[in-house]
């Protein structure tokens, strides 16, 4: 079995040594039960595994009676984001449970707003600051927009991969460390710290029972760094992706959507499909939608739905149809009359 990577920053848990020192507490019993030495609570370049942080965090959260680990003005006693779980977890859509989410998130706090807007293909949860958080800024923004993520993907048992990852801060020391924690791409200097994900996530339906709830929160702050294996919309995604670009091999699709090849090959096996079956029914659609709609020349068509020549493309597609493009559209036209 392999080491888990050490990959979160040292920072995050110095922010959570500061939250200690405001209260005139001392950090050690909690910095212990995660094996993290004073050396290394000073090393700027140290890092801890997900494991270790999930300790320390909880162990801080339950000796200062806070979740929010001294980010705002008043403490969020111990419960209060299981509270937000299960507020949310009835909701019949994730879209639903997200709005309710950020509607009970300003019981606890209105230092930041929480906000769900649905922009078209893609929605923006978005983080408004409404007063300066100051040392502890970048672990409070990244941890909850974490905590929403992770509930999200829990929520609806699938990956949901992002968009986009935005924080206006300029990128830390420790950027790296942000392709782990969020799914997608990271842009920094940005107007406010936002997510932005397919919209279609909205409308899959919650998995989760009460059952599912008490289970997870027993160890809730795992969703934080969970990365779930199964994308529920990827062989839809995938259908896109090659709508675009009919040719695109593996590798081309798997960078697309911000997965290693491997993970794509394993994720559509999980969905019971494959990449070679969702081309096949992409160009098969191409084609046959080229040959009854237009007057184009087999070649052509051929070269629209990804093939280098018209041989191989007519080979294709007699297997997948039974007969050749050319008998096809002939069949068609007499039918046409």
């Amino acid at each position: 079995m392999s080491t888990p990577a050490a990959v979160t920053p040292m920072a995050f848990v110095r922010c959570i040594a500061l939250a200690f020192e405001r209260r005139g507490m001392d950090p050690a019993p909690a910095l212990a039960a995660a094996q993290i030495t004073p050396q290394a609570l000073a090393d700027p370049r140290a890092r801890i595994t997900a494991l270790q942080m999930e300790t320390v965090s909880a162990a801080a959260m339950q000796a200062l009676d806070d979740e929010a680990l001294g980010w705002f003005e008043r403490r969020l006693p111990w419960g209060s984001y299981g509270m937000l779980c299960r507020a949310s977890t009835g909701a019949a859509t994730l879209g639903l449970a997200l709005k309710r989410w950020c509607r009970h998130h300003r019981l606890l706090t209105e230092d930041v707003l929480l906000t769900l807007e649905p922009q078209g293909e893609a929605t923006m949860l978005a983080l408004t600051e409404r007063r300066d958080l100051g040392t502890l800024r970048e672990f409070c923004l990244v941890t909850l927009l974490r905590y929403v993520h992770g509930y999200a993907c829990w929520a609806v048992d699938s990956r949901i991969p992002l968009l986009e990852a935005a924080f206006p801060f300029p990128a830390p020391a420790h950027a790296d460390a942000y392709t782990h924690m969020f799914p997608g791409p990271v842009r920094f200097k940005a107007a406010q710290a936002a997510l932005r994900f397919d919209t279609r996530y909205l409308s899959l339906p919650l998995r989760r029972d009460e059952a599912a709830l008490n289970s997870m929160l027993k160890r809730a702050l795992p969703l934080t760094v969970r990365q779930y294996r199964r994308d529920r919309l990827l062989a839809q995604r995938v259908r896109e992706r090659l709508r675009q670009q009919p040719g695109a091999n593996a590798d081309e699709v798997a960078a697309a959507l911000f997965l290693s090849t491997r993970s794509l090959h394993r994720q559509l096996q999980e969905e019971a499909t494959s990449l070679q079956a969702l081309k096949d029914a992409v160009r098969r659609d191409i084609a046959v939608e080229l040959l009854l709609r237009s007057g184009r020349p087999i070649k052509q068509i051929a070269q629209a739905a990804g093939f280098d020549n018209e041989k191989s493309f007519t080979r294709a597609f007699k297997g997948w149809t039974g007969e050749s493009p050319t008998a096809l559209r002939g069949r068609a036209a007499q039918a046409m009359g």
